[in-house]
């Protein structure tokens, strides 16, 4: 692999060290709403950070006080106002735009996880649904706000939200697009952690680093089984367990765990 450039200016920062790729959203004066060459930036990157041996896992985070308000609204409005716009083009754009970087995050075979310093709105809120852990500041919030624009909430809203805090508390929070405060959502297991502001880089670093050291192939297929959970049959869950359990009795960090268990020390995994 050519491995991922390092970017430390311009509305999306991306950086790679010790086996973690760090992207970050960088338009803080304008609420990190997402614009579509940021959003495609993110996807080349996560498909990057998926096929890439070297990157074991993936932080997503923002600069300044919000997360991310959503897609950038000016652009939507631009294209609905369109006079050349045609029926189905509305839904194209959710398929081709918002899904397809929902779908990268939960497609990345390397864990990701969300940094939350602020509010997460709109796709904002997506993003950190799709993400495998979601660590927050006591400062930050979620919310699902389309209703609050005459907008159907999209970016497989509808499939994320359910499967985070069941169907009752997900149809609550979209049919009234209320605020959400970080200590709310981890009472409702919407969030894994919630820390003061200044421990937050700490505590996501650790995370990114424990995830770093573990076996690779292990957590990415374990992420996978556990996307498809709710949509498989029993007999087919069990059947792609198996299934990826022989395959996993074959990698080197699997010889490389049992030979650490019979030695009694910590194994050193290489996610190969």
């Amino acid at each position: 692999m050519a491995g991922i450039p390092h970017v430390a200016t311009g509305p999306l920062l991306q950086a790679v060290e010790d086996g973690v790729l760090r992207i970050t959203l960088n338009r803080p004066e304008r609420a990190n709403a997402i614009l579509p060459e940021q959003r495609n930036m993110m996807i080349d990157l996560l498909q990057q950070a998926s096929a890439d041996p070297e990157i074991r896992a993936v932080i997503l985070e923002a600069t300044g006080k919000v997360f991310c308000a959503g897609a950038d609204l000016t652009t939507i409005g631009n294209a609905t106002a369109s006079m050349d716009r045609r029926h189905g083009d509305g839904m194209r754009r959710v398929m081709t735009g918002a899904q397809r970087l929902i779908t990268a995050i939960l497609d990345c075979e390397k864990p990701v996880v969300a940094a939350l310093q602020g509010t997460a709105a709109g796709l904002g809120a997506q993003i950190v649904l799709a993400c495998d852990l979601i660590i927050a500041s006591e400062a930050a919030s979620f919310t699902e706000t389309f209703v609050k624009q005459g907008i159907l909430f999209d970016s497989a809203g509808a499939w994320l939200l359910p499967r985070r805090i069941g169907m009752a508390k997900a149809k609550e929070l979209v049919f009234f697009g209320d605020k959400l405060s970080a200590a709310d959502a981890l009472a409702i297991g919407l969030f894994n952690k919630v820390v003061p502001p200044d421990e937050l880089a700490a505590c996501v670093n650790d995370y990114a680093r424990r995830l770093a050291e573990a076996p690779t192939l292990v957590i990415g297929f374990a992420k996978r089984l556990l996307n498809q959970s709710f949509d498989m049959s029993r007999e087919n869950a069990l059947f792609q367990e198996a299934s990826l359990v022989e395959i996993v009795s074959w990698t080197d960090d699997f010889k490389e765990g049992m030979r650490a268990f019979g030695e009694k020390r910590r194994p050193a995994f290489k996610g190969a």
